[in-house]
């Protein structure tokens, strides 16, 4: 049951960090405010956060 729960954490951890390596400080709130929204049940926050992710990978390359 801990290594299961310590895996997770290091995943989660690990996604945060490619998250915010690949698309900056943005990209890290787009994800706060989706994990953030699911957790307390608020579609707002979370289809905030969702769309900012969103754009954040459709824009277009420089």
């Amino acid at each position: 049951m801990h290594v299961l729960a310590l895996l997770c954490a290091v995943l989660v951890i690990t996604f945060e960090q490619l998250v915010q390596w690949k698309y900056g400080a943005a990209g890290l709130l787009g994800l706060l405010l989706l994990t953030a929204g699911i957790k307390a049940n608020r579609p707002g926050v979370s289809s905030a956060g969702a769309v900012l992710l969103a754009l954040l990978v459709t824009r277009p390359a420089l």
